[in-house]
């Protein structure tokens, strides 16, 4: 089973998050930094590609033998499919159309969402801007997992059942934890999402559809793009919840790694997160950041002091005013 972790609770703090007021102290010094606020239409063109790319795949995956098909959809398949999560990360903070045309986001954010089977696009928006504007919050920020996710999966091997399960847990744990009455919007999205499931199962076969929905699977849990779940806001040194990460991954991820430079200016699309870095260098530089998004899964499997009760917490108002 492996070692237990040594943790018993998360880490609870009762200052506000960091990136507000660091947001603050870099405008103040380098206000050149609101020139790269706004969209990135180049995004479009991404998510169309990627889109069209795993669409036509279907062809030769239907034909392959189920060893390839399993092989395809962790190395390549899941990787796009990982890549339009990421995409729709972007698109929810209206990165691709800009602020003043929420709708065309919306839309283009249910086109990211059909290669990844499960419906989760708009839904995404409101519970991930919350994640940014209370972070830390024991019921509003969604992204901590649950005491009972935390008591579980609490040695070598539970944390590696949990990391491979993650995406689930990641899709599921809102709706369990803060609960939300359906949008039309999200009915659409819905919809639209079990037509096209049901058109790739009726002309293509299941066996592309599990190509498309196991890929998903996969590369949300041990993968090596799925680093970046753990080394964004788990706390590898004491005191700091979020992390940054430059390496050569981020080219598949629209510069998800930069996660410092996001959350102080989520208005600022990933193309251009490495530019905030490089005008404002001394606010960044010194802070804790990780080398290898592989060696950030392996050190949370492995080091009892890490897993899922490594987070920081706040209290909720509502939960404190209660107490």
């Amino acid at each position: 089973m492996g070692q237990h972790v040594s943790r018993t609770d998360f880490e609870w703090s009762y200052t506000a998050e960091p990136h507000a007021s660091r947001r603050k102290e870099i405008l103040k010094k380098h206000p050149e930094i609101k020139e790269l606020f706004g969209n990135d239409p180049n995004l479009i063109w991404w998510v169309l590609g990627l889109v069209i790319f795993q669409i036509l795949s279907l062809c030769l995956v239907r034909e392959l033998s189920w060893l390839w098909v399993l092989i395809l959809c962790y190395c390549i398949g899941g990787t796009i499919n990982h890549s339009l999560m990421l995409a729709i990360h972007e698109i929810s903070h209206n990165l691709a159309f800009g602020h003043s045309r929420p709708l065309p986001n919306r839309i283009l954010g249910i086109f990211a969402n059909l290669p990844i089977i499960l419906p989760f696009s708009v839904s995404f928006k409101g519970y991930h801007l919350e994640h940014h504007k209370f972070q830390g919050d024991e019921k509003l920020d969604t992204d901590i997992p649950t005491y009972l996710e935390a008591r579980l999966f609490c040695n070598t091997l539970g944390k590696m059942v949990w990391m491979f399960f993650q995406p689930l847990f990641y899709a599921f744990r809102p709706l369990i934890t803060y609960p939300k009455t359906p949008t039309l919007l999200e009915i659409i999205n819905t919809c639209i999402q079990l037509t096209f499931n049901f058109v790739v199962f009726y002309y293509f076969g299941g066996k592309s559809l599990v190509y498309l929905a196991l890929g998903s699977l996969l590369a949300m849990g041990l993968h090596p793009v799925a680093g970046h779940f753990i080394s964004e806001h788990y706390m590898f040194e004491r005191g700091f919840e979020t992390y940054s990460y430059y390496g050569p991954l981020n080219c598949l991820t629209f510069n998800v790694g930069y996660h410092n430079e996001h959350h102080d200016f989520p208005y600022v699309p990933g193309s251009r997160l490495p530019k905030v870095k490089e005008l404002a260098p001394e606010f960044y530089d010194d802070l804790p950041q990780h080398q290898s998004w592989v060696k950030v899964i392996y050190d949370f499997i492995t080091d009892p002091a890490i897993g899922p009760y490594a987070r920081i917490k706040r209290k909720h108002a509502g939960f404190a005013k209660q107490e």
